[in-house]
């Protein structure tokens, strides 16, 4: 997960949501119970693809964000905050 975890907690989660796109990436998935790519980048005015990508990537890492995918065509995948990521939504607030 994280390497060198701080002694201090708020610290150690503020280094894993720090950054100017993954609280409100976190924001907005918790206004909706889940939500496709494009969707959620047309939430997030200002937001290249790949920092979307990115971010959306190290939120998975850390278990604040499900990423499903189903097999089909075109590709569906959808993003939703996971139990630990919907913990953090009353600090965010």
């Amino acid at each position: 997960m994280y390497q060198d975890s701080p002694k201090c907690a708020i610290t150690f989660v503020l280094n894993l949501i720090g950054g100017k796109w993954k609280m409100p990436i976190l924001w907005t998935l918790s206004e909706h119970e889940s939500l496709r790519y494009n969707a959620l980048k047309r939430q997030l005015e200002g937001i290249t693809n790949t920092m979307l990508t990115r971010c959306l990537g190290e939120l998975a890492d850390y278990g604040l964000v499900t990423r499903r995918a189903w097999n089909q065509i075109p590709p569906r995948v959808e993003y939703s905050l996971t139990d630990l990521g919907r913990a953090l939504i009353p600090a965010l607030e």
